[in-house]
């Protein structure tokens, strides 16, 4: 013990001396951006047009005023872990690792290494003993001596945990065959602390898993089959951190897209990536991707919208076609539907006439008909168009002398036969003079109405309007029929086509037809929009098809996807099993991985959601809980809306008498978590906020939210409203659903029920 008090005052010591530094470094680079503020200042008045000198400036100013902000913020807490190292034939060193480098260009010295840098992979995966990490210049073989954690508090370190004596074997309880779990205080510790508002970096917590996936191959994609509170969206968000840190001359932040669930998550994850300082990272929804790309400005009838319908829904016909529909439109059979009708479309793209000047042929349309249909068959329908005009519009000049040659010579016989049928004399001189004018008129300006036919003749070829020939498939019935030979149901397909023609008349496009919008659009004008990297959140609630999509995207096949086939709720039109997208989407190059360790909840609360998760139709291995126990989840019954509220208050009451801030109710749907903040704005004596489907900001406190809008997010406490018979009933919707809520909560979680208990909690 004596040993740990003499080694945390000497880190105390060592913390004081670089912050003495760092300040140091502020102090000169608060200095140089004044100076390059000034220059940028007197150059921009010097010139008016484009200046090196000014475009340099500027990115030093840019790369400066990141600097600042940087070792700012280091003040605060610079390191997070210490690891000492014995390289092979050379001298033991220290290495203190922080969320970025800080680097001392006097001396030439890292003085805190960046968590991203191949030595660091040796705090993160590397355990006392030989060991060796992979550096640019090869394997460093050597010996790990020491790995130190940091417990920092208001800015000064007030713990410190070693590996080898810190670290305690956790028995979780559960039986021998469930195995036990191995964690450390100082992950104990920080579990233990309350959730925010927003998810934050877990740069000092990363799990060797975890790292794993963060340091992964970047040319392959990688699928992440994560259990709740795995971590599966922070390892995500840190791998894009990874890859912006590991191919930094090769990767910029506009050039990685997030695709996350909804606009309340987008929220949620909002401050991840900046605060590990990656930038310009797109992070949006599929449904304002699409919107986006295809310029629609149509309200888009989101997935979560369409479950709350689907939910909600008491005409169980309706509900069945419904679900069949959003399921045709994500699935790969829906592509080849389209493949089809881009192949319909190219063949009336073939029904064409020659392209006239006068009643001159300028471009025959059987070598339009070659080179649209034969030539150029490798490329998108429009590009084709683009390509062949070009090309014709390159020939223009030798097509127009071949029609001068043409009319020069049809006059000139006209010449001839004046002159032999007319003696000499006025009238055959006033006769051919005048052939010669109308020959005259007719060659002049012949090329500008060459090149305004051609430019007609493909504007009127050329489709512009996608969503028109997406309605015209889906509205059409006798292209329809033609396309899908009679193989959709006949019940199905007029479901299908009086659902659009609905959503055409409301103005709505239905969020189940963006797919399809997009590959056609591919197929159409191509894809000029490709990412070097994609990462892919909540992808069991994606469509194969939006998979398709999203590999179409991005340059090489390099996504990370992760997910949870137990949070599927989407299972009908999601992704049931990842085996299939492997073989099938990703031709068996993907590498998959499985992280079942949670970190979210206690034990005693993964436990009871892992009674529901054993219900599902899947093979997934039950959620295994890092051992920080807490209560059991309650289960209460209640018979009226005043007694609800009433044990609602007193529960609320408990929980921030304990320190605990946020608690969120869960209700099926927005039907009911409407019905419950008018009972709660009755009864309760707190106030409580209801979150919508389309609401962007989370705050959190005290909130009623719909069931499927809690994915990904999480809660101090949870109170599941009314999980009774006919709310959760024993299908697999529902057991998804379930075990969706029941996954949420941190330390506290209460299930009420009003009637007869629901099956899935017995």
């Amino acid at each position: 013990m004596t040993l740990k008090k003499n080694d945390l005052q000497l880190e105390k010591e060592n913390l004081k001396n670089i912050k003495i530094w760092i300040k140091k470094e502020i102090e000169s680079i608060a200095i140089n951006k004044e100076k390059l503020k000034e220059k940028i200042a007197h150059l921009k008045k010097k010139t008016r047009s484009y200046n090196v000198e000014l475009e340099i400036n500027n990115k030093l100013y840019k790369n400066t005023a990141k600097n600042y902000k940087k070792y700012s913020e280091a003040m605060e807490q610079p390191y997070f872990a210490r690891i000492d190292f014995k390289e092979n034939l050379r001298e033991e060193e220290n290495f203190y690792i922080g969320k970025f480098g800080l680097y001392d260009s006097k001396d030439e010295e890292e003085i805190v290494i960046d968590w991203r840098s191949p030595i660091a992979d040796l705090y993160y995966s590397g355990t006392q003993g030989k060991a060796s990490y992979d550096a640019p210049v090869g394997e460093i073989y050597g010996e790990l001596l020491l790995k130190r954690k940091f417990l920092f508090k208001n800015s000064k370190i007030v713990d410190i945990f070693d590996e080898g004596i810190n670290d305690i074997i956790l028995k979780t309880g559960m039986g021998e065959e469930e195995g036990n779990s191995l964690i450390d205080e100082f992950l104990k510790i920080n579990l233990e602390e309350n959730v925010s508002s927003k998810l934050k970096d877990v740069v000092a917590t990363i799990q060797k898993e975890q790292n794993d996936i963060i340091r992964a191959d970047i040319n392959k994609p990688i699928i992440v089959q994560g259990s709740a509170g795995s971590g599966k969206t922070t390892v995500a968000l840190h791998r894009l951190a990874y890859l912006l840190y590991r191919y930094k001359n090769k990767i910029e932040g506009k050039d990685i897209l997030v695709i996350a669930p909804n606009k309340l998550f987008l929220d949620y994850i909002s401050e991840v990536l900046p605060s590990l300082g990656a930038d310009d990272v797109t992070q949006i929804t599929f449904e304002e991707m699409v919107s986006s790309y295809l310029g629609i400005h149509k309200k888009i009838y989101n997935k979560d919208e369409k479950l709350g319908y689907i939910l909600e829904c008491k005409d169980n016909n309706i509900k069945k076609l419904a679900l069949n529909s959003s399921k045709l439109k994500g699935s790969a059979i829906f592509k080849i539907l389209i493949d089809r009708y881009i192949r319909y479309l190219e063949i009336r793209d073939t029904d064409i006439e020659s392209i006239m000047v006068e009643e001159y042929v300028l471009f025959d349309k059987n070598s339009i008909k070659r080179l649209y249909a034969k030539d150029l068959v490798h490329l998108p329908l429009n590009k084709r168009k683009d390509e062949m005009q070009r090309y014709i519009n390159g020939r223009v000049n030798e097509k127009v002398r071949g029609i001068c040659d043409e009319i020069e010579l049809k006059y000139s016989d006209d010449i001839k036969n004046i002159k032999k049928s007319m003696s000499n004399g006025e009238e055959q001189r006033k006769k051919i003079i005048e052939l010669y004018d109308r020959r005259d008129k007719e060659t002049e300006g012949i090329k500008d109405k060459a090149l305004k036919s051609v430019k007609e003749y493909f504007r009127n070829w050329k489709d512009k309007d996608i969503l028109k020939l997406y309605n015209q498939f889906l509205t059409n019935e006798e292209i329809f029929n033609e396309v899908t030979k009679g193989k959709i149901p006949k019940n199905l397909s007029e479901y299908m086509m009086t659902e659009i023609r609905e959503n055409l008349n409301k103005g709505i496009i239905d969020s189940d037809d963006l797919a399809a919008l997009m590959y056609l659009k591919f197929k159409i004008d191509g894809n000029n929009n490709k990412y070097k990297h994609i990462v892919v959140d909540e992808a069991q609630d994606y469509s194969v098809f939006q998979l398709e999509i999203l590999k179409e995207m991005s340059t090489n096949t390099s996504l990370t996807i992760v997910g949870d086939v137990g949070q599927g709720i989407y299972y009908y039109k999601g992704i049931e099993e990842w085996e299939k997208v492997i073989d099938d989407t990703f031709k068996k190059e993907a590498t998959y991985v499985q992280m079942t360790q949670s970190y979210r909840s206690t034990v005693e609360i993964i436990n009871f959601a892992n009674k529901v998760l054993r219900k599902q139709k899947n093979n997934l291995k039950p959620a295994l809980p890092v051992l920080r126990h807490g209560k059991e989840p309650e289960i209460i019954k209640f018979d009226n809306d005043e007694e609800f509220v009433l044990k609602l208050d007193k529960i609320v009451k408990q929980v921030e008498a304990v320190g605990k801030n946020n608690i969120a109710i869960i209700g099926r749907h927005l039907e009911e978590c409407s019905k419950i903040h008018e009972i709660v704005e009755k009864h309760s004596v707190y106030k409580w906020n209801c979150i919508k489907d389309n609401d962007t900001d989370l705050n959190l406190g005290k909130i009623i939210l719909p069931s499927y809008m809690t994915k990904g997010l999480e809660f101090d406490c949870s109170v599941i409203y009314n999980c009774n018979d006919e709310n959760y009933k024993n299908i697999e919707l529902d057991k998804k659903l379930l075990y969706v809520v029941l996954t949420r909560a941190l330390h506290l979680e209460y299930i009420f029920y009003n009637g007869n208990k629901s099956i899935l909690i017995e």
